[in-house]
């Protein structure tokens, strides 16, 4: 072989070598993040360590809790106790050096429904003050406390919450005269919805002349809390003195025949969306007793869609919400690593079936919680 030859060879060797990294990388940066709930700064570095990409947090200040409570609160944990929120400006100055160390950002939430007119200035004193230590991201779902935003000046980067209301294209297209850097769909939005508002969103970036990596994203619930009401209808209190309704176990009938339970999951998953033709239900799903491990934790026990991630990723979901706020730490480390571990099953299957045997095989060996969050 010549020294050209030679040369060649190890051109062609460096470029392959190169394009199989420039793939990893794309693929990294295509694949779906974890934004998991954070409820202490404690759990910051642990929860990086498990695999999360991103956080969302509460924080009320105690000035607002000291003039308001509970009874009018700042986002939508209707909290004071410990660990579900922070509640010290200085928790918030920690928490920012760990972001810039660890380069996981954390969202910041003030994504109740509504608030009172004297509130506005107060909020935005607040996002300010959180604006100036680096939190620049923040988790929204009062449309007028946008308008008050944009007026006032305040150029922060806005996720509007599922708590906003229905999603559809024309809701989309009203809120892009605001600052819109994501779009948190509802836990009952179906594929069909998430796929036909992300692909209209896709064409008018296409024809502005947007960037891909530039565009708006997308995120969906993917585990614990699923919730008997779309968030904007929520009738629940998240509060000290009451259990979170949607922590309270419920079963979904029919008016028709007043029946829930076994029938009728037996007809969503024979039928519905989770399984795929040819899928056996026994196959995937026990519907005996579920499998706990030693410390009692089993993964999705109060909602998952772990199944749903590949339709989830075919109708252009960017991100993923792990709810969790409070939970006990171990579990929601647990939560992480599965979830971790979901998306990188996902990454190496080839097709939708694959990724269902293989997701039943590694994380649900003797069957799941069968509380769905997507059929």
């Amino acid at each position: 072989m010549t020294g050209d030859e030679q040369a060649v060879k190890v051109e062609h060797e460096y470029l392959f070598d190169k394009n199989t990294l420039q793939k990893k990388e794309q693929d990294m940066d295509n694949s779906m993040k974890i934004t998991a709930g954070l409820g202490s700064i404690d759990e910051y570095e642990r929860f990086v360590q498990a695999g999360a990409d991103e956080f969302f947090c509460g924080y009320v200040p105690f000035s607002w809790a000291e003039k308001y409570g509970t009874v009018m609160p700042l986002n939508r944990r209707e909290v004071l106790c410990c660990n579900v929120q922070l509640g010290a400006y200085s928790e918030l100055e920690i928490l920012s050096q760990m972001v810039k160390k660890y380069k996981k950002p954390v969202h910041l939430t003030f994504n109740s429904l509504y608030y009172l007119p004297e509130q506005y200035p107060e909020i935005g004193d607040i996002i300010e003050k959180c604006m100036g230590i680096g939190f620049r991201s923040y988790i929204i779902a009062d449309p007028a406390l946008l308008v008050y935003l944009k007026n006032r000046g305040i150029s922060c980067e806005i996720h509007l919450s599922g708590e906003t209301g229905e999603v559809n294209s024309e809701m989309l297209k009203m809120f892009r005269r605001f600052p819109l850097k994501r779009l948190i769909f509802h836990r009952k939005n179906t594929f069909r919805d998430m796929q036909s508002v992300i692909a209209s969103q896709r064409e008018m970036e296409k024809q502005a002349g947007i960037r891909p990596e530039a565009g708006m994203e997308f995120e969906a619930f993917v585990l614990n809390e699923m919730c008997q009401f779309t968030g904007a209808f929520c009738n629940s209190l998240h509060c000290d003195e009451m259990g979170y309704l949607c922590k309270v176990p419920y079963q979904i009938g029919t008016l028709k025949t007043g029946n829930a339970g076994s029938e009728i999951f037996n007809q969503e998953i024979n039928g519905g969306h989770l399984l795929p033709d040819g899928f056996v239900p026994d196959d995937f799903h026990s519907l005996h007793d579920f499998s706990y491990d030693s410390a009692g934790y089993l993964c999705g026990e109060t909602g998952c869609g772990l199944c749903a991630l590949y339709q989830l990723k075919q109708a252009g979901i960017t991100h993923l919400k792990l709810v969790g706020r409070g939970n006990y730490t171990d579990y929601m480390e647990k939560d992480i690593r599965n979830l971790r571990m979901a998306l990188n099953i996902l990454k190496e299957s080839a097709d939708e079936m694959e990724f269902r045997r293989k997701l039943k095989l590694q994380i649900f060996p003797r069957g799941c919680s069968r509380n769905c969050y997507y059929r």
